[in-house]
């Protein structure tokens, strides 16, 4: 899970939790040893390709619906423009959810646990080439609600770091502390199903867990909490936003971190606050035009920080990674992220939009902060400067269509008396 995660870009500056790390507008910090990466070198954003989305489906949707079960599906066009290249892709990223699909509670309300079983054991036995034939033969396409989608991307960035303190490392990588507690308050009333606070026991008090100034200002110091240490705290800052990401060591190894949970307090939008109060001039409201205004703010750039009071706690990966939010690997050009309340988690998600990179087939591996509402998506790129450059500028617009096992699409209609959701 992203805070995501993570961030988004210079796309929802509002406040998409999956902003991306801009790795293009640092300066070398004196403090800095020589022993560590250099500088990251400007990564401008990718220009894109135009494109036609397909038109949605007319639909009278359900205002304020709280699931895509409650918002209404309809049947999409038959034959969706799935590339073979496309299709490989997602087929791998597919593959990789089944166990997850197979067992899981799907909140949107469109699908059993059952309903996968005949795609999954399909899946594993596709011939070389015949990814794209198996989509078109195991799923059904549906558009939620109105099916207008809009998309961003993300990236897992690189920064630099080191596992213990040293001259120039000197922002501390917490570990999620054991006195952030977690509460359930559908336990205590049936009207706060769904419903979740974190804090921490002060007292005979529950109160809200240290913000993000109070834990900068040394909150958690002296617990053991740290797992490692970042050079930069503007470039921890959007790692953090992010939800997962790399440090590069001083000896050019790498440790890769991913969110392991959050501190309870609200997400804002820093990209928002800045345009709002006309701090970002014309061409500045893309990833690198914030990050340039921060480092030549400092003092006000901490501040505007630190008025995004949401902190992230990390934990080490040694597998496969980075992971999304069914604890499984995300796989660039191939994972989104989605609603899990619209979108089933693991689900195949055709994506035709007006840019040519964000049109094609996904799989909903991951959520986000910001990602809620139907045919809200964020599209994962992997790492690298070819996927920042592409994420760093991703914001797209067009039509979804969720990929639903053959035989669901017919349950839900008899479920409704045989009538197709409105």
């Amino acid at each position: 899970m992203r805070m995501f995660g993570a961030a988004a870009l210079a796309v929802l500056l509002a406040g998409c939790s999956n902003t991306l790390v801009p790795r293009g507008v640092e300066t070398p910090s004196p403090a800095r040893p020589s022993t560590s990466p250099p500088p990251s070198t400007t990564v401008p954003v990718r220009q894109p390709v135009a494109a036609t989305p397909i038109a949605p489906v007319p639909v009278a949707a359900a205002a304020g619906a709280a699931t895509a079960l409650a918002g209404g599906v309809v049947a999409a066009p038959a034959a969706l423009p799935i590339t073979p290249e496309g299709a490989e892709r997602a087929l791998a990223a597919f593959r990789i959810s089944c166990p997850s699909l197979v067992r899981r509670t799907d909140t949107s309300g469109l699908t059993q646990p059952g309903d996968w079983t005949a795609a999954c054991n399909a899946a594993a036995a596709v011939p070389a080439g015949g990814a794209a034939r198996f989509f078109a033969t195991q799923f059904e396409p549906v558009q939620v609600s109105e099916g207008r989608a809009f998309a961003t991307g993300y990236f897992e960035p690189e920064i630099a770091g080191s596992r213990r303190r040293e001259r120039g490392y000197d922002v501390p990588v917490y570990a999620k502390p054991n006195d952030l507690i977690e509460v359930d308050l559908s336990l205590f009333s049936n009207d706060l199903k769904g419903k979740r606070i974190r804090g921490r026991v002060e007292g005979s008090s529950f109160v809200p867990y240290y913000d993000r100034t109070q834990i900068e200002e040394g909150a958690l110091e002296g617990r053991g909490l740290e797992i490692g240490w970042a050079a930069d705290p503007i470039e921890f800052f959007f790692l953090q936003v992010q939800g997962s990401g790399r440090l590069r060591l001083p000896d050019g190894s790498v440790m890769r971190i991913g969110y392991a949970g959050q501190n309870g307090r609200d997400y804002t939008g820093i990209g928002k606050l800045m345009k709002d109060r006309g701090l970002l001039g014309p061409g500045q409201s893309s990833m690198q035009g914030i990050v340039a205004w921060l480092r030549a703010h400092p003092a006000e750039g901490r501040a505007i920080m630190r008025e995004n009071k949401s902190f992230v706690f990390f934990r080490e990966l040694t597998g496969p990674g980075p992971l999304g939010a069914l604890g499984l690997p995300v796989t660039g050009q191939a994972s989104v992220a989605a609603d899990p309340k619209f979108v089933p988690l693991g689900a195949p998600v055709f994506l035709s939009m007006d840019r040519t990179d964000a049109t094609g087939l996904w799989v909903a591996q991951d959520t986000g902060g910001a990602i809620k509402g139907p045919n809200r998506f964020d599209t994962f790129w992997g790492a690298g400067d070819e996927a920042r450059a592409i994420a760093g500028g991703m914001s797209a617009r067009g039509t979804a269509f969720v990929l639903l096992p053959r035989g669901a699409v017919a349950r839900l209609n008899a479920g409704r008396g045989g009538r197709q959701t409105p």
